[in-house]
């Protein structure tokens, strides 16, 4: 076994058979193979045959099983067969709801795969970064998730967050060298940790261990839990809510009906197949479905959802936050000019400016690809040493050899850069700054920002040795500024205007200074945008930037620590909060944010902690996202309501009948039909349309709203069938099968007719269903009243006794669901009027 830290780097390439040059591609194939075998991951038949098994693992259903295989033993063979078709032909539908789903999401995610910069016959390549395996050589730069155990061959100002493994929230200096095996992980500084990611500066590192022998494989299984969303929690409350009412009142049926001297199997059958009836036992597939769904139509949008529960919280949202490069402008940089401290332009100045850009070695980035577009010629000139670009200096230092002396050369954010000199350059002399140059120069930046213009400073400085450190960047000469312009996306305006059509505020987050942040708003509309700086923030209390983060457009001259304070402030202040950002310095805030989003383009570590990635860096798409979100969010929630409402209606109303009748209202192979009739319309709700209306604003999880609804709605519910019983065994005078039949048929077409009474806010006659639901429940309704003429009606005891009994069932379906409508419209008034915060 190596010793990662105390071994010499020429005998780790010995023991893993790699060199300098790195493995041979046949070497790494043969490795990825074995890499694979070992993890052993689980196969996609034995992930599918355990889906397929969950669909039977409901406790009401196994039960339900053992009393159909007891009831066949005492010679119900027929009835047998038909509660076994029906519970298999159910559990089928939805496990190829959920297959269809799960597929989805895997082709998604290949999209997004993090990609690693190997070393291989002497040859740089990109790889996947599940194919690193023992003895690569990675190229490792700002913003790259470490993907397994590495020795640092050498590094330059590498810093790295290791806080998932140590907890340590600041960045670890990373160096070459050697370190005692029997350190602790945070002091072994020579080595990078898998699951770990590079915050600034470059390295070359070897790959030691990988799969199960990294320290974050051995570790791993404690790391695997995700946090809940609040839907996820509200859904699991609402199963286990449901699931208790159910089995209290199933037992209660079952002791009324034993009580009334009832036959033993028929009245456990009955209270078995009433539990499995109304129990949630769809909910699962329907949020699957729902989810999966809302997956499929973002992918035509371009947005990549990664975690599939992430889709609801995503339509409760109703702040975004966003960065201004790249969303709000096109994100494609241009210099217009390069001027000297007087204003004037200047050779000199783009010299070396473009000889920062070129040599640098941190992450790719638009200012210095806006720079090389420049194409100046930089032969005779030798990049000695770097100092990586960090958001605490906010420069970058390159040193040059050229012309017979080192120059150490630096670019950065202008306040930054003024920091550091105390001399300017202008027509070719060398002056000191004093307070009246320095006040000067501060007034033209402040000039450029407010015209529209990020500006970069640059500054240069004689070295006599081939290697810098940050200590040396002082006392430099000030050469001048770099004015860049990044044109507004002409789809902005349209964008935050969609977004505040959908009751979501924008807030644009940005390091960059406070003019050119207000410039920015006045082109997006916003004519008096209140701006809070970073240095505000950092002398506001908590309580005060709680109240104050509401009414803010724009943060300006924000550090990255600070965007994830301003996050957790909306937060605190209520607010479900999206956060959008593609750089290290947004990966705390993308993590903090209830919804994080990232770009395909984005560095690793950004995508990773990402909820989605988009294809299209855009406002728009976002936009569209929210939209899905919550169509998924709201078809969720109308079988949710559905369901509570006929739940609690329908146990009322068999409790009741229990008393009343002295023979069951329904047989159980009628119930379990009932139930296998209505699971395909009710599975079509997933993909149903949605109003407008609700699309407006943001989607909420509220349990009190579905208790009120599910009591409104189950005494309306038990109201029609109380008066179906009355009819049918009072004034009708029918019993057993012809009864049964009667209110089979009843509890059927009221279940599909009331999908399009809550399917929507306002009269059913004002919506249009999907296609999928109407084709459905058409079967469906179809199906159920040829039952009682078809061949299988001595199967399943269904029998008409005359017109009137159809009649009179019609009747009371039609007053059913013009008062349930009534009531629908009433109830949501109600709700608005009284709980309008709900």
């Amino acid at each position: 076994m190596p010793h990662i830290s105390s071994d010499s780097i020429e005998t780790l390439y010995a023991g893993l058979n790699s060199s300098a040059s790195g493995l041979s591609d046949e070497t790494a194939r043969q490795r990825i193979i074995a890499l694979r075998n070992s993890q052993k991951k689980e196969s996609r038949f034995f992930r599918e045959l355990k889906l397929l098994l969950r669909q039977f693992t409901n406790p009401l259903v196994l039960l339900l099983i053992i009393a159909v295989i007891l009831s066949a033993s005492l010679g119900e063979s027929s009835d047998t067969i038909i509660i076994l078709f029906i519970l298999l032909s159910t559990g089928f539908m939805s496990f190829f709801q959920e297959l269809k789903a799960s597929r989805a999401v895997e082709k998604l995610q290949q999209i997004i795969k993090l990609k690693c910069q190997v070393r291989r016959n002497n040859k740089e390549t990109e790889v996947n970064a599940e194919d690193v395996v023992a003895g690569d050589i990675i190229l490792f730069k700002a913003g790259d998730i470490i993907p397994e155990d590495c020795r640092i061959i050498s590094a330059n100002e590498l810093h790295v967050n290791e806080s998932a493994l140590t907890g340590e929230s600041y960045p670890v200096e990373k160096m070459a060298g050697t370190v005692d095996e029997n350190l602790t992980i945070s002091g072994k500084y020579n080595c990078l940790w898998k699951g770990t990611s590079v915050v600034s500066g470059s390295a070359e590192a070897l790959v030691v261990f990988t799969g199960n022998d990294s320290v974050f494989g051995k570790i791993q299984k404690s790391l695997q839990g995700q946090t809940e969303t609040a839907f996820e929690k509200g859904i699991k409350g609402f199963g286990f809510f449901i699931l208790q009412i159910t089995i209290v009142l199933s037992i209660l049926i079952l002791g009324v009906n034993l009580y009334f001297k009832k036959p033993l199997f028929d009245s456990i059958l009955f209270s078995l197949a009433i539990a499995v009836g109304m129990a949630p036992e769809l909910l699962p597939a329907i949020m699957t479905f729902a989810m999966s769904a809302g997956a499929r139509r973002m992918m035509v949008k371009k947005v990549i959802v990664k975690k599939l529960s992430s889709i609801f919280n995503f339509g409760e949202v109703n702040i975004l936050c966003t960065d201004k490069t790249g969303t709000i402008t096109e994100g494609v940089i241009q210099v217009k000019q390069m001027l000297d401290p007087l204003g004037h332009e200047n050779k000199p100045l783009q010299q070396l400016a473009y000889l920062n850009a070129a040599f640098q070695n941190g992450f790719n980035n638009p200012i210095d690809e806006a720079i090389l577009s420049l194409k100046l010629d930089t032969t005779g000139y030798e990049k000695l040493n770097e100092i990586p670009y960090d958001f605490i200096r906010k420069r970058l230092s390159v040193l040059v050899a050229g012309h017979g002396q080192n120059t150490i050369i630096t670019k950065g954010a202008v306040p930054n850069i003024l920091g550091i000199c105390s001399q300017y350059e202008a027509n070719g002399e060398v002056k000191e700054i004093d307070a009246t140059v320095r006040q000067d120069l501060e007034q033209r930046f402040q000039a450029f920002g407010a015209e529209g213009y990020r500006v970069i400073g640059v500054c240069r400085k004689a070295h006599a040795t081939p290697k810098i450190q940050k200590e040396d960047e002082t006392a430099m000469v000030f050469m001048g500024f770099i004015l860049l312009i990044d044109p507004l996306k002409e789809s902005s305006v349209e964008a935050i205007e969609k977004l505040k059509s959908l009751s979501v505020a924008t807030k644009i987050i940005t390091g960059d200074n406070r003019y050119i942040a207000q410039y920015t708003a006045k082109q997006l509309g916003i004519e008096s945008p209140k701006i809070i700086t970073g240095t505000e923030l950092n002398n506001m209390s908590p309580e005060a930037l709680a109240v104050q983060v509401l009414d803010t457009n724009l943060f300006a001259e924000i550090e990255p620590h600070q965007k994830e304070r301003i996050i957790r402030a909306l937060q605190k202040a209520g607010k479900t909060v999206a956060y959008m950002g593609d750089g290290i310095n947004d990966v705390a805030a993308i993590h903090a944010a209830d919804t994080g989003i990232s770009v395909n383009d984005a560095v690793d570590v950004a995508k990773d902690v990402a909820d989605f990635v988009l294809l299209e860096k855009s406002l728009l798409v976002l936009a569209d996202g929210i939209v899905e979100g919550r169509k998924s969010f709201a078809n969720s929630m109308k079988y949710i309501l559905i369901n509570t409402g006929a739940t609690f209606g329908n146990m009322f109303s068999v409790a009741g009948a229990s008393l009343m009748l002295p023979f069951l209202p329904m047989l159980p192979k009628q119930i379990l039909l009932t139930n296998f009739l209505t699971d395909f319309p009710y599975l079509s709700v997933a993909s149903d349309n949605v109003d407008d209306e609700v699309l407006e604003k943001p989607g909420q999880w509220n349990m009190k709203t579905i208790r009120r609804f599910m009591i409104v709605f189950g005494i309306h519910s038990s109201l029609f069938d109380f008066a179906t019983f009355y009819v049918m065994y009072y004034y009708f005078r029918l019993k057993d099968s012809q009864f049964q039949t009667g209110w089979f048929l009843e509890s059927v077409l009221t279940e599909l007719l009331i999908l399009f009474v809550i399917r929507t806010r306002k009269s059913f006659l004002k919506s249009v269903p999907g296609r999928s639901l109407l084709i459905t429940s058409a079967i469906a309704g179809l199906i159920t009243v040829l039952l009682p003429v078809s061949p299988f009606a001595g199967l399943l005891n269904i029998s008409i006794a005359h017109v009137q009994q159809v009649l009179a069932i019609a009747l009371i379906l039609l007053l059913y669901v013009a008062s349930a409508d009534l009531l629908k419209v009433l109830f949501f008034r109600w709700q608005a009027r009284k709980h309008p915060l709900e």
